[in-house]
């Protein structure tokens, strides 16, 4: 399966239109026809259910939807990091947070942040603390904020005392994830 033709089949079940999707494309719709035909054979399962005027998600290919998006930000987030590896003052930070009214603090070290270092771009992504950390674990970010105690022996964290009692997680193994304990200023 390549990364290629899951961008294909995303850019179909976003358009839920064949002809439409071959000319965000910029391939032809016979051939973006084929590719999914030998998709759906390569993976035994049909992944759309075809109408004249347009095209659904079969159950299985909503599974295939949710894995395409995550294999995808996968490989997005590696070529950027490449990209960007020897450039300390630019590149992508990817942040999950569950909601709560501490994401103020967020909000203003972003803001700080993004003042001293205008290459940065922040991906913010908001779920609650479940869905938040097995992202965080499969890699799709690279630090989160969340409410809810989650299994600690995985990561590296810091708490800090507000209100509510929050902390920050960081996938074990970065480098701005080692220091065990930071004092807000």
């Amino acid at each position: 399966m390549e990364i290629r033709i899951l961008r294909y089949f995303l850019e179909i079940a976003r358009e839920e239109n064949m002809t439409r999707a071959a000319e965000r494309l910029h391939v032809s719709q016979p051939s973006l026809s084929k590719q999914m035909k030998e998709l759906e054979a390569e993976l035994g399962k049909k992944l759309f259910v075809r109408s004249s005027y347009s095209i659904h998600l079969t159950d299985e290919g909503m599974l295939l939807r949710k894995r395409a998006e995550d294999l995808l930000a996968m490989a997005d987030k590696i070529t950027n990091e490449f990209r960007t590896m020897d450039d300390i003052t630019g590149g992508d930070v990817f942040i999950g947070c569950a909601e709560s009214h501490l994401i103020k603090y967020l909000a203003r070290a972003v803001d700080r942040l993004n003042q001293r270092y205008p290459g940065i771009h922040y991906h913010i992504t908001s779920g609650d603390t479940e869905q938040v950390t097995e992202r965080l674990s499969r890699g799709l970010f690279d630090m989160a904020f969340i409410v809810e105690p989650p299994d600690l022996s995985k990561y590296n964290y810091l708490e800090v005392p507000e209100t509510d009692i929050w902390g920050a997680l960081i996938k074990k193994g970065l480098p701005f994830g080692r220091k065990r304990q930071h004092h807000r200023r």
